[in-house]
Parts: C-alpha cells; sequence; structure tokens
C-alpha cells in the first residue's frame, strides 16, 4: 500500500513549526557571524548564543537538552572557533542555566538578564582561553564584547517572546 503524498501546505504543520523555530532562530544568529563588518576590533556578540540563552530562559522546553551542543557545533563550523568550543560552552551554559531554574521558583526579567549575563561571559571567556595563547592581549576587547552581548541580550529575548506567542506551542 503507497503512503499519500503530502502537498506542500501540510509539509509545515503548526506543530512541526513550533518545533523547528528555536532551532532555526538560533541557526539563524549564528549565520550574523558571516556576514560582512568593518571593524578593527571583533564586537560583534554571539547573536546564536543569546538566541539559545533567550529560548532556554523563556520557553524552557522549546528546545531538548542535546540541543546546545548540535547548534554549538553549527556555530563552529562559522564562527572560526575551535571545533569543539562551542559544543562545550554552549552545553555548560544551558546546564547552568538549569541549574539556577532548579534553585528559583519564579523569575522575572531581571534574573533572565543577570542569568543571561553570566553564561554570555562564561562562554565568551572559555571561548578566549581555547581559542587564543594567554599571552595575547584581548581582554580588554572581550569585556567591551561580553558588555555589547549583555546590551543585546533584552532585544534577543523580545524577538524571541514576540516568536514564542506567534508560533504556538508543541
Amino acid at each position: 500500500m503507497s503512503q499519500p503524498v503530502l502537498a506542500m501546505d501540510e509539509a509545515l504543520t503548526p506543530r512541526r513549526r513550533a518545533r523547528v523555530l528555536p532551532w532555526a532562530t538560533v541557526m539563524l544568529g549564528s549565520l550574523v557571524t558571516i556576514v560582512p563588518v568593518a571593524a578593527s576590533l571583533p564586537l560583534l556578540p554571539p547573536f546564536g548564543l543569546l538566541m539559545l540563552l533567550s529560548w532556554r530562559l523563556l520557553a524552557p522546553l522549546a528546545l531538548r537538552l542535546w540541543a546546545p551542543a548540535l547548534l554549538g557545533f553549527f556555530d563552529d563550523l562559522l564562527s572560526g572557533q575551535p571545533l569543539g568550543s562551542g559544543v562545550l560552552l554552549w552545553t555548560l551554559s544551558f546546564f547552568l542555566v538549569d541549574i539556577v531554574d532548579q534553585r528559583t521558583m519564579f523569575r522575572d526579567f531581571w534574573q533572565n538578564w543577570l542569568i543571561a549575563t553570566a553564561a554570555t561571559a562564561m562562554c565568551l571567556i572559555g571561548g578566549r582561553l581555547l581559542a587564543s595563547p594567554l599571552g595575547a592581549h584581548v581582554d580588554a576587547v572581550l569585556l567591551v564584547q561580553i558588555v555589547i552581548s549583555v546590551l543585546i541580550f533584552p532585544f534577543t529575548s523580545r524577538v524571541v517572546a514576540w516568536l514564542d506567542r506567534k508560533r504556538g506551542h508543541v
């Protein structure tokens, strides 16, 4: 017996769209790093990581526990970081959020912002330690990149909240 052929309209059902959208937005955030920007310093924040943290903090069940490993690998392929650093650091940041999530019953936006700040700083500092020698003088630039990332987090949270409302639920 043959299977019925799905029409193009049925290919992206609301349930499938609800599952794919978090993955797609994190991957699009990682793709921002390949946009050619003329700058003398690498100040572009890790948009993929910020989107991942926003999804985890605002819609905890949108991504599975193993998602940061695959998304971190995708980011490593695009960003030029040593292969596996995104896998490790994104997974550790996901676990950091998970630990805080277990300890707190309710959180407001300021607490989410603080959690994202800690996770982002941990990933950027860890990436610096893995990618460049300890004698390299990049700490001031890294601090500026952390500050820019922290200031952009409310924007990514707002985008994720809007997308979460539009996507429906699984």
